[in-house]
C-alpha cells in the first residue's frame, strides 16, 4: 500500500520535476515576449522611494505611471542577469531615459537585471523600452488624482483597457502589494503589439480598496 501511495505521488510530481528550471545567468536574446511593467510613482514612492530619497518623488513632479521595468518572458518563468557582452550603459544614456524609467539609477538596474537578457545593445534597449511605452495610451482619469483614493483593482484594469480598445482583459494584470496599486503589466511580442499573457503573469489583484496615492 505504502508503494502505491508513493507511486500515486511521484506520479504527479513527474510533471513538475520535468519542467524546466530556469536560474539567473541564461543566454540573452532567448525569451518569448514582453511584460511591460508600469508602477504608479506615487505608490512606489510611498512604500520604497521615500525611503530612498529618490528624486523621482519629489514634490511637484506629476508623475502618474513609469515604466518598472521592460522585461524578457518565457511562456513560464523569465530570464534574469544574463551572459552578454554588450556593454553596460553610459551616465547619458541612463539619464535620456529617466522619463521612462522615473530615474537614470532605474534605468541602469532594469538594463543589468533584465536588459541584458534581450541580446540587444544598452542603447537598443532603452529605444525599445521608450517605443513599448509609447505604444499604451496611459488612462487620462489618473492624472488629474489630487487626493488619495480607495477603489477595487479592477477599477484600473477597466481605465487601461478604455484607453486601449485593442487591449484585452488576458493581457493585463494589475497587481498590488502592502495594500496600494502596484504595477499594470501589459504583455507584448516581440514586434510591441499586445498578447495574451502567460499563466505565470496572469495574477490580478483582487482588492477591493486598493489605495492610489494622490500625483505628487
Amino acid at each position: 500500500m505504502r508503494n502505491l501511495v508513493l507511486s500515486a505521488a511521484l506520479g504527479l510530481a513527474l510533471p513538475f520535476l520535468a519542467a524546466p528550471v530556469r536560474a539567473d545567468g541564461e543566454q540573452a536574446g532567448d525569451f518569448d515576449y514582453y511584460v511591460l511593467a508600469l508602477s504608479w510613482s506615487a505608490n512606489w514612492c510611498a512604500r520604497e522611494g521615500d525611503d530612498r530619497g529618490d528624486p523621482q518623488c519629489d514634490p511637484g513632479r506629476g508623475i502618474t505611471w513609469v515604466a518598472h521595468g521592460l522585461w524578457p518572458q518565457y511562456e513560464r518563468g523569465w530570464p534574469a542577469f544574463c551572459r552578454t557582452v554588450g556593454r553596460d550603459p553610459s551616465r547619458g544614456q541612463t539619464a535620456a531615459v529617466a522619463d521612462v524609467f522615473g530615474g537614470a539609477g532605474s534605468a541602469f538596474y532594469q538594463w543589468k537585471k533584465h536588459g541584458r537578457c534581450l541580446g540587444l545593445s544598452a542603447e537598443d534597449y532603452y529605444t525599445t523600452a521608450r517605443a513599448a511605452l509609447d505604444a499604451i495610451t496611459l488612462p487620462l482619469v489618473f492624472a488629474g488624482l489630487r487626493k488619495d483614493v480607495r477603489l477595487p483593482a479592477l477599477v484600473v484594469e477597466e481605465a487601461f483597457l478604455e484607453a486601449n480598445p485593442g487591449l484585452r482583459r488576458d493581457q493585463i494584470t494589475i497587481t498590488c502589494a502592502d495594500g496600494m496599486i502596484q504595477e499594470a503589466r501589459i504583455c507584448l511580442t516581440k514586434e510591441l503589439t499586445p498578447r495574451r499573457c502567460g499563466e505565470d503573469v496572469i495574477r490580478d489583484c483582487r482588492m477591493r480598496d486598493a489605495v492610489m496615492e494622490a500625483v505628487r
